[in-house]
């Protein structure tokens, strides 16, 4: 009596190959998901009624402050930046125009001389210009 045995290979199979595998959830949500729902994070927290309006006061006060604080330096960079524009202004108009030299020390004021060095350029030409960072920020082994 002669039987005959199947013998199935360990492999993928046709049937399992076309099996379909539904769209790619986003990498982003996933990761999001499993920290939010991770059982080492904390939970979230639960405060009563005054509790809440304490920390929502405190919360506002402080946006407010740093409100301030960020006008504050605002204003103070408008500052600076009217007067540079008044001097610069006083400087074009030191010289009556016609003159030979008229404008001269606001031409001087513009000039870039020494500032990058010698033979230097700004740091914004000596590298291309690109809309992303770079895969490897800093080469530390890089000399020269």
């Amino acid at each position: 009596m002669a039987t005959t045995t199947s013998i199935r290979t360990f492999s993928s199979t046709p049937s399992l190959s076309k099996r379909e595998k539904g769209p790619q959830k986003d990498q982003r949500i996933q990761l999001i998901r499993y920290h939010m729902q991770h059982p080492r994070t904390p939970r979230p927290l639960k405060l009563s009624r005054m509790r809440a309006l304490r920390h929502w006061t405190i919360h506002r006060a402080w946006m407010l402050a740093r409100r301030k604080r960020q006008e504050n330096e605002e204003n103070e960079l408008q500052r600076m930046y009217q007067s540079m524009h008044s001097a610069m202004e006083e400087l074009r108009n030191l010289d009556p125009p016609g003159k030979k030299d008229s404008g001269r020390l606001y031409r001087i004021a513009l000039e870039k001389k020494g500032i990058f060095g010698h033979g230097g350029v700004p740091i914004e030409y000596a590298r291309a210009q690109t809309d992303t960072p770079a895969k490897e920020p800093w080469n530390h082994g890089w000399t020269r």
